[in-house]
Protein backbone atom coordinates (compact mmCIF):
# COMPACT_ATOMS: atom_id res chain seq x y z
CA UNK A 1 0.00 0.00 0.00
CA UNK A 2 2.87 2.35 0.83
CA UNK A 3 4.42 1.72 -2.57
CA UNK A 4 1.12 2.51 -4.34
CA UNK A 5 0.68 5.72 -2.30
CA UNK A 6 4.21 6.87 -3.12
CA UNK A 7 3.73 6.17 -6.83
CA UNK A 8 0.36 7.96 -6.83
CA UNK A 9 1.88 10.98 -5.04
CA UNK A 10 4.80 11.10 -7.47
CA UNK A 11 2.50 10.91 -10.51
CA UNK A 12 0.19 13.59 -9.10
CA UNK A 13 3.13 15.91 -8.35
CA UNK A 14 4.54 15.34 -11.84
CA UNK A 15 1.21 16.04 -13.55
CA UNK A 16 0.54 19.13 -11.44
CA UNK A 17 4.01 20.46 -12.19
CA UNK A 18 3.54 19.79 -15.89
CA UNK A 19 0.13 21.42 -15.89
CA UNK A 20 1.26 24.52 -14.03
CA UNK A 21 4.36 24.91 -16.18
CA UNK A 22 2.03 25.01 -19.19
CA UNK A 23 0.03 27.85 -17.60
CA UNK A 24 3.07 30.10 -17.32
CA UNK A 25 4.71 29.49 -20.68
CA UNK A 26 4.13 32.36 -23.10
CA UNK A 27 1.83 31.61 -26.02
CA UNK A 28 3.95 33.77 -28.30
CA UNK A 29 7.66 34.27 -27.95
CA UNK A 30 9.51 37.18 -29.45
CA UNK A 31 8.51 40.82 -29.58
CA UNK A 32 5.16 41.36 -27.87
CA UNK A 33 3.21 43.03 -25.10
CA UNK A 34 3.69 41.18 -21.80
CA UNK A 35 1.37 43.20 -19.56
CA UNK A 36 0.17 46.58 -18.38
CA UNK A 37 2.96 48.91 -17.29
CA UNK A 38 0.82 51.84 -16.28
CA UNK A 39 -2.48 53.65 -16.41
CA UNK A 40 -2.29 57.42 -16.75
CA UNK A 41 -5.28 59.74 -16.81
CA UNK A 42 -6.23 63.41 -16.54
CA UNK A 43 -7.73 64.77 -13.32
CA UNK A 44 -9.00 68.18 -12.19
CA UNK A 45 -7.05 67.90 -8.93
CA UNK A 46 -4.46 65.10 -9.04
CA UNK A 47 -3.24 65.70 -5.47
CA UNK A 48 -6.75 65.50 -4.00
CA UNK A 49 -7.53 62.42 -6.09
CA UNK A 50 -4.35 60.65 -4.93
CA UNK A 51 -5.24 61.51 -1.32
CA UNK A 52 -8.76 60.11 -1.80
CA UNK A 53 -7.46 56.81 -3.23
CA UNK A 54 -4.87 56.56 -0.48
CA UNK A 55 -7.32 57.25 2.35
CA UNK A 56 -10.26 55.23 1.07
CA UNK A 57 -8.62 52.37 -0.82
CA UNK A 58 -5.29 52.09 0.96
CA UNK A 59 -3.17 52.69 -2.13
CA UNK A 60 0.30 53.91 -1.17
CA UNK A 61 1.22 57.07 -3.07
CA UNK A 62 4.36 58.91 -4.11
CA UNK A 63 4.57 62.37 -5.64
CA UNK A 64 3.77 60.84 -9.04
CA UNK A 65 1.01 58.41 -8.10
CA UNK A 66 1.08 54.75 -7.16
CA UNK A 67 3.34 51.86 -8.07
CA UNK A 68 1.95 48.35 -7.78
CA UNK A 69 4.57 45.66 -7.16
CA UNK A 70 3.98 42.08 -8.24
CA UNK A 71 5.94 38.95 -9.13
CA UNK A 72 6.33 37.77 -12.69
CA UNK A 73 4.56 34.58 -13.72
CA UNK A 74 7.48 33.16 -15.71
CA UNK A 75 9.88 33.66 -12.78
CA UNK A 76 8.24 34.42 -9.46
CA UNK A 77 11.58 35.54 -8.01
CA UNK A 78 11.50 38.59 -10.30
CA UNK A 79 9.47 41.68 -9.44
CA UNK A 80 7.41 43.66 -11.90
CA UNK A 81 5.77 47.05 -11.56
CA UNK A 82 2.64 48.81 -12.80
CA UNK A 83 2.21 52.57 -12.42
CA UNK A 84 -1.03 54.44 -11.74
CA UNK A 85 -0.88 58.21 -12.08
CA UNK A 86 -3.33 61.08 -12.40
CA UNK A 87 -2.03 64.01 -14.47
CA UNK A 88 -3.23 67.61 -14.45
CA UNK A 89 -6.08 67.96 -16.92
CA UNK A 90 -4.00 70.55 -18.80
CA UNK A 91 -1.13 68.13 -19.50
CA UNK A 92 0.17 67.96 -23.03
CA UNK A 93 1.83 64.59 -22.38
CA UNK A 94 -1.03 62.65 -24.01
CA UNK A 95 -0.88 64.67 -27.25
CA UNK A 96 -1.46 64.24 -30.12
CA UNK A 97 -4.33 62.26 -28.59
CA UNK A 98 -7.25 64.26 -27.24
CA UNK A 99 -8.29 61.43 -24.92
CA UNK A 100 -8.33 61.64 -21.14
CA UNK A 101 -6.06 58.63 -20.59
CA UNK A 102 -3.01 56.78 -21.82
CA UNK A 103 -2.11 53.14 -21.20
CA UNK A 104 1.49 51.98 -20.88
CA UNK A 105 2.16 48.46 -22.11
CA UNK A 106 5.13 46.43 -20.90
CA UNK A 107 6.86 44.91 -23.94
CA UNK A 108 9.57 42.41 -24.72
CA UNK A 109 11.76 43.11 -27.76
CA UNK A 110 10.88 46.78 -28.29
CA UNK A 111 13.13 47.37 -31.32
CA UNK A 112 11.89 44.23 -33.09
CA UNK A 113 8.28 45.15 -32.28
CA UNK A 114 8.79 48.63 -33.74
CA UNK A 115 10.30 47.09 -36.89
CA UNK A 116 7.25 44.81 -37.27
CA UNK A 117 4.93 47.76 -36.77
CA UNK A 118 6.83 49.87 -39.30
CA UNK A 119 6.36 47.07 -41.85
CA UNK A 120 2.62 47.29 -41.11
CA UNK A 121 2.69 51.06 -41.66
CA UNK A 122 2.49 51.98 -37.96
CA UNK A 123 5.04 54.61 -36.99
CA UNK A 124 5.88 55.95 -33.53
CA UNK A 125 5.02 59.57 -32.71
CA UNK A 126 8.45 60.09 -31.12
CA UNK A 127 11.82 58.40 -30.86
CA UNK A 128 12.74 55.74 -28.32
CA UNK A 129 13.69 57.28 -24.97
CA UNK A 130 16.32 55.25 -23.13
CA UNK A 131 16.45 55.41 -19.33
CA UNK A 132 18.12 53.29 -16.67
CA UNK A 133 14.77 51.67 -15.85
CA UNK A 134 13.75 50.91 -19.42
CA UNK A 135 13.07 52.17 -22.93
CA UNK A 136 9.92 54.05 -23.95
CA UNK A 137 8.18 55.05 -27.17
CA UNK A 138 4.69 56.31 -28.04
CA UNK A 139 2.25 55.25 -30.76
CA UNK A 140 -1.30 56.11 -31.76
CA UNK A 141 -3.85 53.32 -32.07
CA UNK A 142 -6.55 53.37 -34.80
CA UNK A 143 -9.01 55.17 -32.47
CA UNK A 144 -6.67 58.03 -31.63
CA UNK A 145 -5.47 56.75 -28.26
CA UNK A 146 -1.84 57.49 -27.50
CA UNK A 147 -0.20 54.40 -26.06
CA UNK A 148 3.18 54.05 -24.43
CA UNK A 149 5.38 51.01 -24.97
CA UNK A 150 7.84 50.31 -22.16
CA UNK A 151 10.60 47.73 -22.33
CA UNK A 152 11.28 47.65 -18.59
CA UNK A 153 14.42 47.10 -16.60
CA UNK A 154 12.66 46.08 -13.38
CA UNK A 155 15.90 45.66 -11.42
CA UNK A 156 16.80 49.32 -11.99
CA UNK A 157 13.20 50.42 -11.45
CA UNK A 158 13.21 48.74 -8.03
CA UNK A 159 16.41 50.59 -7.11
CA UNK A 160 14.57 53.90 -7.51
CA UNK A 161 12.97 53.12 -4.16
CA UNK A 162 9.42 54.12 -5.01
CA UNK A 163 6.75 53.45 -2.40
CA UNK A 164 4.81 50.44 -3.63
CA UNK A 165 1.43 48.84 -3.05
CA UNK A 166 1.71 45.05 -2.89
Amino acid sequence: MKKFTLIAMFCTAFLLGYGFSRLTNPVNSGPRVTGIGGIFFKAKDPAALKAWYSKNLGIRMSDYGATFEWHQGMDSTKKGFTAWAPFKETTKYFQPSEKQFMINYRVEGLNQLLAQMKTAGILPVDSVEKTSYGNFVHLMDPEGNKIELWEPNDVEYAKMGSTTTK
